[in-house]
């Protein structure tokens, strides 16, 4: 399985998986051009993508499907609830409304649900050969029910939205700020680092840190709140990146 995040933050969430007979994205937020030229990067064509699958439908998300789906026609795996915001798909002909898990060649895909203000949000583990990917993005919490199901995958591509401090004296308006951390909102670099504290394990590769905020975040500071969650929980563990909005994070390999 090879894993690369395309680009993730607050213009634009896009992520390629490859399996050993199948291309597929999580989201598909970003332009067409700027997709198509970093799956060039990887040599894979848009009309490649066998799969497409949605996490939830906010325009960050969801914003390059109407020009994607005018040249390529992969299949795509979303919520029933989230037809009610992407009606444009109502004529498109490959959609699957399913709540997994889906089992294909030689794959499988184990869907769980986020909490956050779009209809039918959710998030995706994919499996191949003993190898899994973990993709958490846009929610204000984790159950606490998810937290066997999430422990111990081999890479985490996962949400440290905002640091509290910087939200809370920042220029975001109160009724903004109060979306942001509220139990629908997004996951602060303190909650973040609390749950992989909880979830990486011996199998686990890497942990890519995504959708950081620029406006209220500073990768560093993302990336220093989980080392030291980390440190002080007693995991050894290191190998951290943190995804940026217009540039591809390096593909790995699982």
């Amino acid at each position: 399985m090879l894993v690369s995040v395309l680009a993730s933050g607050s213009e634009g969430n896009c992520t390629f998986i490859q399996t050993r007979n199948k291309k597929m994205l999580i989201d598909i937020g970003m332009n067409y051009k700027y997709i198509t030229t970093r799956l060039a990067e990887l040599n894979v064509l848009p009309s490649e993508i066998d799969y497409i699958f949605i996490t939830h439908t906010h325009a960050d998300h969801t914003g390059a499907m109407k020009v994607f789906f005018k040249n390529n026609t992969p299949m795509v795996f979303l919520d029933e609830k989230m037809m009610g915001e992407l009606d444009f798909l109502n004529d498109y002909p490959n959609l699957i409304f399913d709540k997994g898990p889906l089992n294909f060649d030689t794959f499988s895909v184990e869907i769980f649900k986020t909490s956050h203000d779009a209809p039918g949000s959710r998030g995706y583990i994919f499996k191949e050969d003993g190898k899994s990917a973990v993709y958490v993005t846009d929610t204000g919490y984790i159950n606490h029910k998810l937290f066997d199901q999430l422990s111990n995958h081999s890479i985490y591509i996962f949400e440290s939205n905002h640091d509290v401090e910087m939200l809370m004296h920042g220029r975001y308006p109160a009724w903004l700020k109060k979306r942001v951390r509220s139990d629908e909102g997004h996951l602060s670099n303190q909650q973040s680092a609390f749950y992989l504290s909880k979830f990486i394990g011996p199998d686990t590769k890497e942990v890519v840190l995504a959708h950081i905020s620029k406006e209220n975040n500073d990768p560093e500071l993302a990336l220093s709140t989980l080392r030291e969650s980390l440190k002080e929980n007693g995991v050894n563990f290191d190998n951290i990146v943190v995804a940026k909005q217009k540039e591809r994070v390096d593909c790995v390999e699982l």
